[in-house]
């Protein structure tokens, strides 16, 4: 006897569009389906002409199936369908075949969800079959009618749109198409480092790069004892959070108040913001160049603090030498937080734990700080050496995804 399976269409959508690349994409979509759902028994995953499709046991959830391939960069939607063979038989016996399959599958949204009006969405993938489209559509509906009816046709606003899909051998029906968060599979863009702090903005930064297929680390700046161990636990916490969509992310904690200490004897006090990202920069650097990262990642946003002024976002890259992303510089605060509240990182980003920007914050931090006058304050810095022991004292923690 044949186990009974449950079968699920995954759409490509961006990968798509890659051309003599697409096989790359593809194959790369369909290992990372297959790492997110190892952790359960009996999974097949193939893709075949431009769709992937899972095969799961029946009392596998489908929801949990769901929410897990829908968390897979890459994935447009998927559908949970159900299969008919049709490899044998003429195109009326296929057909007909089709037809009590979508009848059975529309009594069971009748009695599940009460729908009363539907249309059919039909389409031949095989050219080879010789009823076209449209007239598939005419010929499955009429059944649909016959089968059920409490049912009537609405092709303008339906309460079900009802998917049929004529392939090589084989004919799905299905009705859902639950939206994933689409761009590109991990691994196909290099490694990224986020500075990541217990805010809103840099864990929603780092989803958004690993959307577009780069894996992440990322390192983490602390002012122990003015920060708390409780701040720390949080940046973990959120890191958690994300790896359900990025994979483990390898967070390097280090303690930034040596040097903050060493700012604030030393410089003008409306200069410390400044000049403490920037050795925040220079840090994250030898770190991502120690880790084979390709460039750094921030969450900042133009204009939204001191030291997200344009003219201190170019003072603070002339810091470094390695690329910086800010996948959010141009976003609203508001954006910012629909994202944060979607990949549940906004509750945890909230709680009030301090962060190391917050110690020897000044009264009147320097908006427009001028590159050449911030090197010379510098200049009174042992930088190489606050730098070497800031990295020498670091704390290294990895991350994974919880099943």
């Amino acid at each position: 006897m044949t186990e009974e399976r449950n079968t699920y269409i995954v759409r490509c959508g961006e990968v798509a569009l890659k051309g003599q690349n697409k096989p790359y994409f593809e194959r790369m979509l369909v290992e990372r389906i297959k790492k997110v759902l190892k952790k359960f028994e009996g999974i097949e995953v193939k893709r075949v002409e431009g769709l992937i499709f899972v095969k799961t046991p029946a009392d596998l959830s489908k929801d949990l199936v769901l929410k897990n391939v829908g968390r897979v960069f890459g994935v447009d939607s998927i559908s949970p369908a159900v299969e008919i063979d049709i490899s044998e038989g003429d195109a009326e016996a296929i057909l007909d075949r089709i037809g009590r399959a979508a009848v059975e599958y529309m009594q069971k949204l009748i009695e599940e969800k009460g729908v009363k009006t539907f249309k059919i969405d039909a389409k031949r993938a095989n050219k080879q079959f010789p009823v076209e489209s449209p007239q598939i559509g005419r010929i499955i509906g009429a059944k649909v009618l016959i089968g059920c009816k409490v049912l009537s046709v609405d092709v303008h606003h339906p309460d079900c749109v009802l998917f049929v899909s004529v392939r090589r051998g084989l004919a799905y029906v299905y009705e859902q198409k639950v939206a994933g968060f689409g761009g590109l599979p991990l691994g196909t863009n290099g490694k990224g480092l986020v500075l990541l702090s217990g805010g809103i903005d840099s864990p929603v930064a780092a989803f958004m790069m690993a959307k577009r297929g780069m894996w992440i680390d990322a390192v983490h700046f602390h002012s122990y004892p003015y920060t708390s161990d409780r701040a720390w636990e949080k940046v973990q916490d959120l890191a958690k959070i994300v790896s359900q969509y990025c994979g483990r992310i390898r967070i390097h904690s280090i303690n930034l108040l040596p040097i903050q200490e060493e700012i604030v004897r030393n410089c003008p006090e409306e200069e410390t913001t400044i000049l403490v990202r920037r050795f925040m920069m220079k840090i994250a650097e030898r770190v991502a160049k120690e880790t084979d990262c390709l460039m750094l990642i921030t969450g900042e946003n133009l204009g939204q603090v001191a030291s997200q002024t344009a003219e201190a976002l170019v003072v603070t890259d002339a810091a470094v030498q390695m690329p910086v992303m800010r996948p959010l510089i141009a976003m609203d605060k508001v954006d910012i937080m629909k994202i944060a509240r979607e990949i549940d990182t906004y509750e945890t980003s909230i709680l009030p734990y301090e962060d190391c920007c917050t110690v020897f914050l000044p009264k009147h931090p320097a908006t427009k700080p001028k590159l050449q006058r911030i090197l010379e304050s510098e200049s009174r810095l042992d930088c190489e050496t606050l730098i070497g022991a800031a990295l020498e004292n670091r704390e290294t923690v990895t991350i994974y995804p919880e099943d």
